[in-house]
């Protein structure tokens, strides 16, 4: 078990080694780690390897200078001058939140980025403004549009932050498909086999081999098949994608660049690097303050009350298993997977740093 400021510390002297200036390695490191504590590990530790192979082959550029290049009083678009995805990202959502300060809501795209982590940590930065906050981002692809074979599309993940007054806050974080990359390859390092419905081989025939994507398949929408609904995962999927890159001048779809070293650099482009959307709306923008937060409370009372189906759990708000989560996770620290682990100290090793014990 690592202690979570323990394992941020180490991790900023990681991305420090690599080039990042101390401000920045620690805005990737908290990232990483909040990613771990919230549950989400797929997005955690596991990903310092990706970013450091990209960083090495100079895929990323460690020293950026991220700029808004358009703007109007309530949004703007912002270029990350090709930047690891977190220091594009929360530059891009704090533009959002002063936007909002002003004009009641705040509007902002972003392209020229890499891969950002988990939704969740930028649209939660909303919260401590009394504001919504919402974040989604493209990715590179690896899922197929319903009926086809062609991996079109990312996972495309949406979170949208709502405070409340006494409960908890109301934090749905959540990919566009069933299951993301990340988790695939968690499944894959841990030996077991992916539940059917999740992803489909290069035939676009079921499978329940969680490395699929080495050999040609793909990652399926949220649903599914079309009898269960995958023609609505499709659609949510898309319309994250168009947010993402038509509105800032990303890259869209089948052009958004690989977010690992393995995979070379696409021929065609049709913009700039991966694309963000953020969003920002002050909820005395619509109604006082404290009558919202006091509904939400009531919505989330009345949803923690609903009965649950014979030998069900009780109803989840959104955003409880995450904080349940870190709030054990923080305590009793972070156990982190053997082969992520291994991973981390041979990054270590080429930066010449000690190894984290685990």
């Amino acid at each position: 078990m690592v202690n979570h400021i323990v394992l941020k510390n180490y991790v900023t002297l990681l991305f420090e080694k690599m080039g990042c200036p101390n401000a920045d390695a620690e805005i990737v490191a908290e990232l990483l780690v909040a990613a771990e504590l919230r549950g989400i590990p797929s997005h955690g530790i596991m990903r310092v390897k990706d970013y450091f192979q990209m960083v090495e082959a100079h895929r990323i550029n460690t020293k950026p200078k991220v700029k808004i290049v358009h703007e109007t009083p309530s949004t703007a678009t912002v270029d990350g001058d090709n930047a690891l995805g977190p220091i594009a990202g929360k530059f891009s959502m704090q533009v959002a939140i002063e936007k909002a300060k002003v004009a009641g809501t705040g509007w902002v795209a972003t392209r020229n980025s890499n891969h950002y982590g988990i939704a969740g940590y930028y649209s939660m930065m909303a919260l401590q403004h009394d504001m919504v906050g919402i974040s989604m981002t493209n990715a590179n692809p690896l899922v197929v549009p319903t009926y086809s074979v062609s991996k079109y599309l990312g996972t495309n993940p949406i979170a949208v932050a709502l405070p409340t007054k006494n409960q908890p806050p109301f934090v749905a974080d959540f990919a566009t498909t069933p299951i993301a990359r990340g988790k695939l390859a968690i499944m894959g390092k841990k030996g077991i086999k992916a539940p059917l419905g999740l992803v489909q081989d290069a035939k676009g025939n079921p499978t329940d081999d969680p490395d699929t994507l080495l050999t040609g398949g793909a990652i399926l929408p949220l649903g599914g098949d079309i009898i269960h609904g995958g023609h609505k995962g499709y659609c949510m999927t898309a319309l994250v994608d168009i947010f993402s890159s038509v509105f800032s001048g990303a890259n869209f779809g089948p052009f958004v660049p690989p977010q690992v070293a393995y995979l070379p650099l696409l021929e065609k482009s049709v913009g700039d690097g991966l694309g963000h959307f953020f969003g920002a709306m002050r909820v005395d923008a619509f109604r006082p303050t404290d009558e919202f937060k006091q509904k939400m409370d009531e919505w989330i009372d009345t949803f923690r009350n609903a009965k649950s189906g014979e030998n069900q759990p009780p109803v989840v708000i959104p955003g409880d298993p995450e904080r349940i989560n870190e709030a054990k996770l923080t305590k009793e620290g972070i156990a982190l997977i053997p082969q992520v682990l291994t991973d981390l100290n041979e990054v270590a090793d080429k930066l010449g740093v000690e190894h984290l014990e685990g």
